[in-house]
């Protein structure tokens, strides 16, 4: 005896019928435990940023959650990093970081920055998650405190240290910048070691730049008047 034939749902209903968590999720990050620490993800936001001005294509951002699971689950003691930098991905502002909806894309560059409670979970966990899940090709820590800075870079799937320079700087491929610690704060060189300036650094050189130009073109002016006068020629009588 034949069995009724039943109705088998079609994928496309299935797929349907699952609800996706939302995409546009607020971040859930701490607060931050100290100004230096404020002070030096502000500092290495502006600067990226700044240096990649004529740039679409990235999105550079700091102590913002990364959400890379669908079921929004983290570990307790992993929190989103302090300054991360994606590549190829679509610069506008967002309220985290969600996987699932930026086509997998996780960070390229990651920096944590130490503190005592921290440490052994920034060189620990996090620096697993960051290895094993989210293959970020470059990581970097750097204290604020003991000025310590450290780099990492996946090769066969595995964090390999990076050697410093012979000034103790640090290169990062994902960025094309050296990452270096200059005046008590981690900065940014250009690979022909160039400080990576803020907008206002680069007015105030240019105008130490021109007002040395005028200080020249006075010490030049008083020189030649000077020979004039010796000459028994009176420069106020030139013109």
């Amino acid at each position: 005896m034949s069995q009724p034939i039943t109705n088998t749902p079609s994928l496309q209903a299935v797929t349907e019928s699952i609800i996706f968590p939302p995409g546009d999720i607020y971040s859930d990050e701490p607060p931050l435990e100290s100004d230096l620490h404020r002070e030096q993800i502000d500092l290495l936001i502006r600067l990226i940023k700044w240096w990649w001005r004529d740039r679409q294509d990235f999105y550079a951002t700091g102590n913002l959650t990364i959400y890379f699971s669908p079921n929004q689950k983290k570990s307790k003691e992993f929190r989103g990093p302090d300054f991360f930098v994606v590549l190829d991905t679509e610069k506008k502002d967002r309220k985290s970081w969600v996987v699932w909806q930026e086509d997998g894309k996780y960070p390229n560059v990651i920096i944590e920055l130490l503190s005592n409670s921290t440490a052994s979970v920034d060189k620990g966990l996090k620096k697993q998650i960051y290895q094993n899940t989210f293959r970020t090709p470059d990581y970097f820590w750097f204290d604020p405190n003991n000025l310590e800075l450290q780099g990492f870079h996946i090769v066969d799937g595995q964090y390999q240290e990076l050697v410093p320079t012979e000034s103790g700087w640090l290169w990062s491929q994902q960025l094309g910048l050296y990452l270096a610690v200059y005046l008590g704060k981690l900065r940014f060189f250009t690979p022909d070691r160039q400080l990576v300036m803020l907008p206002e650094e680069e007015a105030n050189e240019q105008l130490e730049q021109a007002n040395q130009q005028l200080e020249q073109e006075r010490q030049r002016a008083a020189i030649l008047a000077e020979r004039l006068r010796a000459a028994g020629i009176d420069p106020e009588q030139i013109f």
